[in-house]
């Protein structure tokens, strides 16, 4: 049974197509897989084991056609993407059993292409942490070590597709929420271009900074995720009216030629000098593959996490208005008048992380503060940006480590704020620049998966997929698994 988990998209389809497996039993299959190993990793929040059986069935009624390769993949949601099926909590007490009335167009997207729509994964709460302990309701496990966290805020999406729960999952980033789990979990994730996938139905966080993306253990079968999810949405205005290429169609191509810049900033003190190596590591086998590989600097990126912790948490402040004890959700039973509802039920419903945020994003916002901070943070941001386009300008992409560390210990950091926010410093800068970024697997220490980060020009999504499929195909990172999923 572990080896059907060990699959990829395309050999999964073959099976379909061939009818060597039913939809309908690989969707089986799955639910038996995850009740199997979810007490280990506890990634999942809700099933949607009725509704994915009957859509199975209707696939195999239908027949399942060649060309349609994502037609009965399972697929996981992160559950701060809503849905009509199953619960939406963004892992928070104060969205305790709501129930969407619409579906996100992602949600709409994935079942227009086909996929069985699984359940909904567990994340830090409204997307706030970077080790998926924020969550109201369970700690999610690092499919390779369950001592250690997943990485967050997408951390069941990551260790979901990890531990073989499933082939593929969406997440969201915000500050590296995609790239980070992925990076500690061993498996690829992307963080497209800022407006390359509609955020409708996405719950909000920081506007100008979150982006929905897929995880899975391949590049390839990647690429083939975010063919289904891109495209201009007219329920968001923030989404890019740009043709969405194939992103399979040159991935092939390999790398001979490609300028590739590597910044001296992201291998500074606090990266751990195993991670260090493995990167290195990494980009001489770019350099063996026939790109061109030089050093630049990223001057203002020690300013990335400062700025970000304001931004993001100035716009969280403003987006967490709505949670109010009347609109949605959570009201406190102790709330004798209209002022109580509002004060007790955030003060009961909202964790202490979340109130964390929103309590610096009010302060960064108000008389006397924005100058010296908000305003402040937003010119650092215009400085990111510049830092990103000078590069840009000579080089193809970018590559540094995705994380500073490996995985760290479960309870480790989750009373030392400042030392979770710094597991972000080499993700954060992608986002206030509105760029892609990925996690590819590229090594290992003490154990654990390294991931290595490549980011690219503004929708440059199919060349970053051309570079990781290249480091893909040259090295076995990422055939080695965790124990759950049939490693050794």
């Amino acid at each position: 049974m572990t080896e059907l988990f060990q699959k990829n998209i395309e050999e999964l389809h073959q099976l379909l197509v061939s009818k060597e497996l039913s939809a309908k039993e690989l969707t089986e299959q799955t639910f038996a897989r995850i009740e199997a190993t979810e007490p280990k990793v506890e990634a999942f929040l809700a099933l949607n084991k009725e509704n994915a059986i009957a859509r199975a069935t209707e696939l195999d009624n239908a027949g399942i056609a060649e060309g349609n390769v994502l037609a009965g993949i399972p697929i996981g949601i992160k559950d701060n993407i809503v849905t009509k099926e199953m619960p939406t909590t963004a892992a928070s007490k104060i969205l305790e059993n709501f129930m969407s009335v619409y579906d996100a167009t992602v949600v709409d997207k994935v079942n227009e292409a086909g996929f069985i729509s699984i359940g909904k994964l567990n994340m830090d709460e409204f997307a706030m942490g970077g080790s998926t302990e924020t969550s109201y309701y369970k700690k999610t496990k690092n499919a390779w070590d369950e001592t250690k966290v997943p990485g967050g805020s997408s951390g069941g999406s990551a260790a979901a597709v990890a531990a073989g729960q499933i082939p593929v999952s969406l997440g969201s980033d915000t500050g590296g929420s995609i790239r980070q789990p992925a990076a500690f979990n061993g498996i690829v994730g992307m963080k497209p271009t800022y407006g390359r996938i509609s955020r409708y139905g996405l719950i909000a966080f920081s506007s100008s900074l979150d982006q929905i993306g897929p995880m899975t253990r391949t590049v390839k079968d990647n690429a083939l995720v975010l063919n289904a999810i891109s495209g201009h949405d007219v329920k968001d205005s923030t989404s890019a009216q740009l043709e969405v290429p194939d992103f399979t169609a040159t991935i092939n191509e390999g790398v001979k030629g490609m300028k590739i810049a590597v910044p001296k900033e992201y291998f500074a003190q606090g990266v751990d000098p195993e991670v260090a190596t493995a990167v290195k590591e990494a980009v001489k086998t770019y350099e063996k593959l026939g790109a061109i590989v030089e050093e630049v600097s990223l001057p203002h990126t020690k300013y990335g996490v400062a700025a970000y912790y304001i931004i993001a948490s100035a716009e969280a402040s403003s987006n967490l208005q709505r949670f109010d004890g009347i609109r949605y959700g959570y009201r406190s039973p102790e709330a004798k008048n209209l002022e109580e509802v509002y004060v007790k039920s955030r003060s009961e419903g909202f964790g202490e992380e979340v109130k964390r945020r929103i309590m610096l994003g009010t302060f960064s916002l108000s008389a006397g503060s924005y100058d010296a901070y908000f305003r402040k943070a937003g010119k650092a941001r215009t400085l990111m940006i510049q830092d990103f386009e000078n590069v840009f300008a000579e080089y193809d992409l970018i590559m540094a480590p995705t994380t500073p560390t490996v995985a760290f210990g479960l309870g480790e950091n989750i009373d030392d704020p400042i030392t979770m926010y710094m597991s972000d410093v080499l993700t954060i800068p992608t986002n206030m620049a509105g760029l892609p970024g990925m996690s590819i697997p590229c090594g290992f220490s003490q154990g654990l998966p390294v991931g290595l980060q490549i980011i690219g020009k503004p929708f440059g999504e199919a060349t970053m997929y051309q570079a990781a499929h290249a480091f893909e195909q040259a090295t076995d990172h990422h055939k080695k698994l965790p124990v759950i999923l049939g490693g050794n």
